[in-house]
């Protein structure tokens, strides 16, 4: 799957909601999520429109690798 080109940080943010992150706090342009279950995990994305695409690849990749799946499913999961 493509990953979508146009995304900004904010809907990434809501987007990841759907898989069990929050936003903690934001300082500046940066914001801090945090998944609800254990184990607990932190991850900060630019709150910018758009993002760049290996920016939102790596976000993606590190919320994989703590989901226990692939980037490619939760991109699936996420943005079909």
């Amino acid at each position: 799957m493509r990953l979508p080109r146009d995304l900004s940080g904010l809907d990434l943010a809501k987007a990841l909601s759907g898989v069990g992150y929050r936003v903690t706090r934001q300082t500046g342009s940066h914001m801090r999520l945090t998944s609800d279950g254990p184990p607990q995990h932190h991850v900060t994305i630019p709150a910018h429109d758009p993002l760049k695409l290996g920016t939102l690849a790596a976000v993606l990749a590190e919320v994989a690798s703590n989901l226990t799946t692939t980037r490619e499913e939760l991109a699936k999961r996420l943005f079909s």
